[in-house]
């Protein structure tokens, strides 16, 4: 049968013939068959998005060619055909949304083709049920969260009927048990429908949903195979700067440590991990040097917390009130928040997340309920400009509040205008930038040269100039890879250590889990349950109850559990997880 898509050893290359020239795409070959679920990974930069483009011929190979379904993307003739055939879904949604109303939004792409009325409401319907907007399908797409932005764009792709759907980073703002059940979909609608499936992704589970796999660096293809197959040399991955499953690694972590080599594909799938650990352990003759008192928390020493800097008390808040769009978006929602702490703030999307943070510095205000941010009242006029010189709120995206000519320029923007001298604003940038890894010639460079790491790297030098009383992040490490998001969260880290109060939003339990002294918990605008990270994350029906899942190595630990009951599941590294298997099973007597 003849391939869906083929890719026959394309190079593309931007600004070709300038001094600027870039090589994005250098000899890729690739088939995917019809039905057929392909995962593309690689780093920031790589050349994914870019072989994405080419798919559908958004661009067009300077050499090699690309053909869907036989017709060559080059050939002016097909590309119609090839652009009805392949519906792409982009990262940022906002670019992709036309509509006034959800389901007028949905509707545009079908309307365009020519699908009769009936069958274009039959299918708006079935794709807003697809991802879980029905509800939501009279409402503005302004008034959805992120998340919801971008399940909309996954719906107007799907209401398109399309025969292959190209998805670039297309989940990236979705919660966990939103993201796996999008993908289980596009998996079920390939098995049952012929749906083929090209996604470009940093989630590694999303990867194990896959039939293949292609690694891209600097353009090229360096690993090709099955997730099995890719996901079997963790240390080759991982030295690309990309994560592999937390079974994966945690199993071959305690075979390392352990002594004993784990069998070719042994630990693919999380039963086959749990088996394999179990088989190790067995067959281990070196556990004598794991004893019952290894330490294994990869929590910081708990800390003395300080006076209160953030209470909330009763707060909620209605999108279009008096409207038939009515939408509650907050409920009676009350907590506090402590100087130096780390507060992660996690729900579902739409849960309310995002309206809870812009009512901390007034971009919202507080009606009914009360706020008080060091003291001051962000409803009164008079006390919110000296609560946003305290209070810096980094939005999803942070590249967006770029906007000035150098990158220097954009970093000194927030303390010229708070009528800083000129020696102390060049001092406030300089050690801005020494925070976040900016050198003194990309401080001359124009913010939109930059990479997307350096990008975010100084958005966050921006309003850290300001020097912030309290950092207010939402989905700071959204869209990058691994190696990027670490490095994000690493100056995130290194600024809570400074003393700085921080709110972390994000999608990631394990993110949340490794980094935050205390977890809020958000479900449809209220709180389901807060508590530190090991007594939030070890209890999985009130993640569930919020739409949640658990941060992947409690998940697996909870799985081990079932076989050493001493394990205790709040470890939220590979490595702490991998130490405590040992730990309890050679307290549970084992020791050979």
């Amino acid at each position: 049968m003849e391939p869906f898509i083929q890719v026959e050893r394309v190079r593309f290359e931007y600004d070709r013939h300038t001094p600027y020239s870039l090589m994005a795409v250098c000899d890729v070959s690739m088939e995917v068959p019809r039905g057929g679920h392909i995962a593309v990974l690689g780093r920031n930069g790589s050349g994914k998005s870019t072989l994405a483009r080419l798919l559908n011929a958004l661009e067009v190979p300077d050499s090699g060619r690309v053909l869907v379904l036989g017709q060559d993307t080059a050939d002016d003739a097909s590309v119609w055909d090839i652009r009805r055939a392949c519906g792409m879904v982009f990262q940022n949604p906002d670019n992709q949304i036309v509509g006034t109303t959800v389901e007028e939004d949905v509707a545009f792409g079908p309307e365009n083709i020519g699908m009769p009325r009936e069958e274009m409401r039959a299918a708006v319907d079935r794709a807003l049920s697809h991802v879980g907007l029905s509800d939501a399908a009279k409402k503005e797409p302004h008034l959805l969260s992120g998340g919801q932005k971008q399940k909309l764009a996954i719906a107007g792709i799907l209401a398109m009927q399309p025969q292959c759907l190209i998805l670039d980073e297309a989940t990236s703002m979705l919660d966990p048990v939103s993201r796996t059940e999008f993908i289980r979909l596009v998996t079920r609608l390939g098995r049952e429908n012929g749906l083929t499936v090209v996604n470009i992704t940093h989630d590694m589970e999303e990867v194990l949903l896959s039939d293949h796999v292609l690694v891209l660096s600097e353009g090229k293809t360096i690993m090709e195979g099955t997730p099995a197959e890719i996901f079997d040399h963790p240390d080759k991955i991982q030295s690309e700067g990309l994560d592999v499953p937390a079974h994966i690694e945690i199993t071959h972590r305690v075979a390392a440590l352990a002594g004993v080599p784990l069998m070719p594909l042994e630990a693919s799938t999380q039963e086959g991990a749990v088996h394999a650990v179990l088989r190790v352990l067995h067959a281990s003759s070196l556990l004598q040097g794991v004893h019952p008192g290894m330490h294994t928390h990869d929590r910081q020493e708990e800390r003395e917390p300080g006076e209160s800097v953030i209470t909330v008390n009763h707060l909620s808040h209605t999108y279009t009130p008096g409207t038939p769009y009515a939408t509650e978006s907050l409920h009676d929602v009350s907590f506090s928040v402590r100087s130096g702490e780390l507060l992660g703030i996690v729900g579902h999307s739409g849960s309310g997340k995002s309206t809870l943070i812009q009512h901390l510095n007034g971009l919202i205000r507080p009606a009914p309920g009360t706020i008080r941010v060091l003291g001051m009242d962000p409803s009164v006029n008079a006390d919110i400009r000296k609560i946003r010189q305290r209070v810096a709120l980094l939005f999803q995206y942070p590249e967006h509040q770029l906007f000035e000519e150098t990158v220097f320029e954009d970093v000194a923007f927030g303390p010229r205008k708070m009528g800083l001298d000129k020696p102390e604003v060049e001092r406030r940038v300089r050690e801005a930038a020494q925070v976040v890894g900016l050198s003194e010639a990309d401080l001359q460079r124009s913010p939109f040269e930059l990479s997307g790491g350096q990008k975010r790297r100084a958005a966050i030098a921006g309003v850290l100039s300001m020097e912030p009383d309290i950092l207010v992040l939402d989905e700071p490490a959204a869209g990058l890879d691994p190696a990027g998001r670490d490095e994000i969260l690493g100056y995130v880290a290194s600024l809570r250590e400074r003393g700085i109060t921080i709110l972390l939003v994000s999608h990631s339990m394990d993110d949340i889990a490794r980094l935050a002294d205390r977890v809020l918990v958000l479900a449809n605008g209220g709180i389901v349950c807060s508590g530190s990270p090991a007594e939030v994350f070890t209890r999985p029906d009130d993640m569930s109850a919020a739409g949640l899942m658990l941060p992947a190595t409690s998940i697996f630990l909870m799985e081990m559990k079932k076989s050493i009951p001493d394990i205790d599941p709040a470890q939220f590294t590979p490595e702490n997880a991998a130490k405590e298997i040992l730990r309890a099973w050679t307290k549970g007597g084992n020791r050979p």
